[in-house]
């Protein structure tokens, strides 16, 4: 059994990785997405994350991997550790540069440390790997970041000091259509006002148009939308251009599902989603146009009813966001994994970790 450091996705067989995912892959963690984002420059030593992918390989054949890059920064990881870094700073330690375990600027729940079916026991020489590769390349710290609940329990065992987050997704409950979904869904009061922000945007010349593998006139209209969102509200744009011109000719488009609004012949907002076996992911939004109630339709209710319509179980729209409750999302847990070199700093982050755990916790029983 052979550790390898990979400098490029592009340099472990796709087939060899998908391999790993199991029956029903997340899509974040397919060769084809890692590969985009580093192929187009968006996820690049340029942009602060450098690939170091670790590869375990048995007999010649691929049998673990995790996805792992150096990190600089903390930004298109949505973890929120820049406390962490200004406390480091306090304690006149170093926090960067850091070992991340993640897929780019998503921040979805999956598997991080991927092994062969019924290879569970190459956790161990996965963290191991990890481990050694931290220290080898100078780095302060290993992040698994939004891995599995079970994944998160595992790695505790190997030392690793677990964090909790939470997200709002939706979950289908077997719902016939979006109206039994706001019959049995919804309090009596927010069925009214869901219903009243979609009759007010029908009462426009709005059309919705839901589609799967968007062509390329589709992407680079909400590659438009996206644009002006980040310039508006100041947000990165994660996503470069190249991104929205090799969309067309690479294999993860078979995931990309568009929402897309038209007033006539004229696109007037987006939504761009990614869609797993079971999920729906949502990603990025934009608009040409503020009229009412329109994010709520593009983000939230087509994507529901995407998912009633498709038979997938989970729509998770995005991190944060105090809209989504109110509509039908509920409270979910997420967790990231830590193991840090300093101790001084590890021991101020335990307590830390311990409150905000029963702080996340009790928000969830509120």
């Amino acid at each position: 059994m052979k550790v390898h450091v990979h400098a490029a996705i592009a340099d472990i067989d796709a087939d060899a990785w998908d391999q790993l995912l199991g029956p029903e892959p997340n899509p974040f963690l397919r060769h084809s997405f890692l590969s985009l984002m580093e192929q187009s420059g968006s996820a690049s030593p340029q942009t602060g994350w450098i690939p170091r992918h670790l590869a375990i390989v048995e007999d010649g054949l691929l049998v673990a991997a995790a996805p792992t890059y150096v990190k600089t920064h903390s930004m298109g990881e949505f973890v929120y550790d820049w406390g962490w870094a200004h406390l480091a700073q306090q304690l006149k330690v170093e926090y960067y540069p850091k070992l991340v375990v993640a897929v780019p600027f998503s921040p979805v729940v999956g598997p991080r440390l991927l092994t062969a079916p019924g290879r569970g026991e190459l956790r161990e020489a996965l963290v191991g790997g990890l481990l050694e590769l931290n220290r080898m390349l100078g780095c302060h710290g290993v992040h698994v970041l939004f891995n599995t609940p079970e994944e998160a329990q595992a790695l505790e065992a190997f030392g690793a000091r677990t964090r909790l987050q939470t997200q709002s997704w939706w979950r289908n409950l077997d719902y016939g259509d979006f109206d039994a979904f706001l019959m049995e869904g919804l309090p009596r009061k927010r069925r009214k006002e869901v219903r009243r922000e979609r009759r007010r945007l029908g009462e426009t010349s709005l059309r919705m148009e839901r589609v799967r593998a968007p062509d390329p006139v589709r992407l680079q209209v909400m590659s438009a939308f996206y644009r002006r969102t980040c310039r508006m509200y100041g947000g990165n744009s994660y996503l470069n251009d190249r991104v929205w011109k090799m969309l067309p000719e690479s294999p993860f488009l078979e995931h990309v599902q568009l929402t897309l609004g038209w007033d006539g012949d004229e696109p007037i907002a987006g939504a761009f989603n990614v869609q797993g076996p079971q999920r729906l992911y949502g990603r990025y939004w934009g608009s040409a146009d503020d009229r009412p109630f329109l994010h709520f339709e593009a983000c939230y209710y087509q994507g529901i009813e995407h998912c009633i319509q498709e038979g997938l179980q989970v729509f998770e729209p995005g991190h944060g966001g105090r809209h989504k409750k109110p509509r039908g999302f509920d409270p979910a847990l997420t967790h990231s994994s830590h193991w840090l070199v300093n101790q001084r700093l590890a021991t101020v982050l335990d307590r830390f970790l311990a409150e905000e755990s029963a702080s996340v916790r009790a928000r969830l029983l509120a």
